[in-house]
């Protein structure tokens, strides 16, 4: 017996150490596909953003499609942690609006600027420097930190789902449910909630299958149905090599000065974005290192780094994790198999892309909504004894519910926190000191910027 080979069973359980985590296969596969599900519409909206840019569509999608599946791959068998990641939304706006469409600088220069950024952010991960960058925020903030990004996912799909909306009056409201997808929306979050009360696997997936399906019949304020079948079911898209290594880097020379303040920018907003929803995501999955730090940093940063490298490559703009892997974390991802999953599904995409984009935002929306609610359950670990261990996380969770921006709820939980420690006298320490000085340059090129 003890001679006999191993199945692909018991290697994978014990390579990406299933058992150990208090996982499954089946559970991992049912998460991956939960959380490929929930950032499945980056591969209709990236391209369409870039478009906007010059950029050719098809080979847009192509590059969403191998980036995703490079990085999150990367990140399950190299780090073994459940986070998927592809190109990051707000850059690819950023990207094309600002520095393609408003700076006029062409896009394959932007694309150099990407990379370089993530060659920056590969050094710093495989010199340890961001692990110790990350280790100075103080618990307080890293308690923000999960929290934030919860309430950011929650606001994320009742905006997506048509139930929070502009109000002249006060600025946001409640929709008045004239919308079928709104009704759907609704109707998705109490029928999420019910399923999870009864512990039901897979909810957040039939969720979505229910939402989707009802969305055949009921119809949105074009009078449309909100689901619509797509007219094939399967196909290749159209190979174009035209983003493929498309990197002007004299360009970004002759640039230089003109490009310095965005290349700090998407330097700064990455690099502490990115490292706040991989903190976010491992904290929600409770495979944070019992001194507070994340499982295998040094890989785990590399590959967030390594993505964006690829995505450069490939033609679009940076790659960073995603905040819907919490979607998969709460459907029970514990190890990376749930990422090699989403890796699989997003090659699949290749073949399915027209019947990706049939599923509305009112599927989607429920998901999120819960998987942002449940993330504040880091609340319970709330430190009342002392204002500065409270108000940080308090005052980044304000900021964020009102403004979604988590870097600026993040600059603000670091300067309440240094400046209630010096008030008590107490020095908060020269890395605290330096990521205050490093969020100030932050707010000064966003105003610049934005």
């Amino acid at each position: 017996m003890a001679g006999r080979p191993m199945n692909i069973v018991q290697r994978a359980d014990r390579y990406f150490q299933l058992s150990a985590r208090g996982t499954t296969p089946a559970r991992e596969v049912i998460a991956g596909c939960t959380t490929f599900a929930a950032m499945s519409y980056i591969l209709v909206v990236n391209p369409l953003i870039l478009a906007t840019a010059g950029m050719d569509r098809s080979g847009l999608f192509l590059a969403t499609i191998l980036s995703a599946m490079t990085a999150t791959l990367v990140m399950a068998l190299w780090a073994n942690l459940p986070i998927a990641l592809a190109p990051g939304m707000g850059t690819n706006i950023v990207f094309a609006q600002v520095v393609v469409g408003q700076m006029g600088v062409p896009w394959q220069t932007g694309l150099a600027m990407v990379l370089l950024n993530a060659l920056v952010f590969l050094v710093l991960s495989l010199t340890k420097w961001r692990a110790r960058i990350v280790a100075a925020f103080p618990e307080p903030v890293k308690l923000g930190m999960q929290c934030s990004i919860g309430v950011f996912i929650a606001w994320l799909g009742l905006r997506s789902g048509g139930l929070l909306v502009a109000d002249g009056g006060s600025l946001v409201g409640f929709s008045r449910l004239h919308d079928g997808a709104a009704w759907l929306t609704l109707g998705g979050i109490l029928f999420t909630a019910m399923l999870m009360v009864r512990r039901v696997p897979g909810a957040f997936l039939l969720t979505m299958l229910l939402v989707s399906a009802l969305g055949l019949v009921v119809t949105g304020t074009d009078g449309k149905p909100l689901t619509t079948l797509p007219d094939s079911w399967f196909g290749l898209p159209a190979v174009s090599g035209e983003l493929l290594f498309a990197l002007d880097f004299k360009g970004f020379a002759s640039h230089f000065m003109l490009l310095l303040p965005v290349t700090l920018y998407f330097l700064l907003i990455e690099f502490f974005a990115g490292t706040a929803t991989m903190f976010g995501v491992i904290r929600s999955a409770g495979l944070l290192q019992p001194n507070g730090d994340l499982p295998r940093a040094r890989a785990a940063f590399a590959a967030d780094a390594l993505g964006s490298v690829i995505g450069a490559v490939a033609g679009t703009s940076t790659v960073t994790a995603y905040v819907e892997s919490v979607a998969g974390v709460e459907a029970g991802a514990r190890t990376g198999l749930s990422g090699v999953v989403v890796a699989a599904l997003f090659g699949l995409a290749l073949l399915f892309g027209p019947v990706l984009t049939a599923i509305p935002a009112c599927a989607t929306a429920p998901v999120l909504v819960m998987v942002g609610l449940c993330m504040l359950d880091g609340l319970r670990e709330l430190d009342t004894s002392a204002p500065e261990h409270c108000l940080p996380p308090l005052l980044m969770l304000l900021v964020t519910a009102c403004s979604a921006d988590l870097m600026v709820a993040l600059a603000l939980g670091c300067f309440i926190y240094t400046l209630m420690l010096l008030a008590r006298r107490r020095w908060p320490g020269a890395m605290v000191i330096g990521l205050d000085a490093v969020f100030v340059l932050y707010l000064a090129l966003r105003g610049q910027i934005g």
